[in-house]
């Protein structure tokens, strides 16, 4: 299996931030940003305020997966950022699917 094209520089988040459009949910945020590049780069963000390294880490491979599954109804030439929220913790696997699923329907995205 491939590696996610990720957002890896600081500047990359920043960019996103400053200019990026946003959505929101109970458990996740959205944003993103259209590039001209030939691929969809994603960028994970959980804060602390989510919980320990090992809650922390749950949900990046969560989102992760999540994100690998819908990578090819996205398209190219986005620069995506979800930031997890506190109820993201608890949430199921499925609970993630769905937020994120409304997101990118919500953006017009995919």
């Amino acid at each position: 299996m491939p590696p996610l094209p990720t957002l890896r520089r600081r500047a990359d988040f920043d960019a996103v931030m400053r200019s990026g459009t946003a959505r929101s949910h109970r458990i996740l945020v959205l944003r993103w940003r259209h590039t001209d590049r030939a691929e969809t780069r994603i960028g994970l963000s959980t804060p602390r305020s989510i919980g320990g390294a090992v809650v922390r880490n749950r949900v990046r491979r969560r989102l992760r997966e999540i994100v690998r599954e819908r990578l090819g109804d996205i398209g190219a030439g986005y620069d995506l950022l979800l930031i997890a929220r506190p109820d993201a913790a608890g949430a199921s696997f499925a609970e993630l699917r769905s937020a994120l699923a409304t997101l990118l329907e919500r953006a017009g995205i995919g």
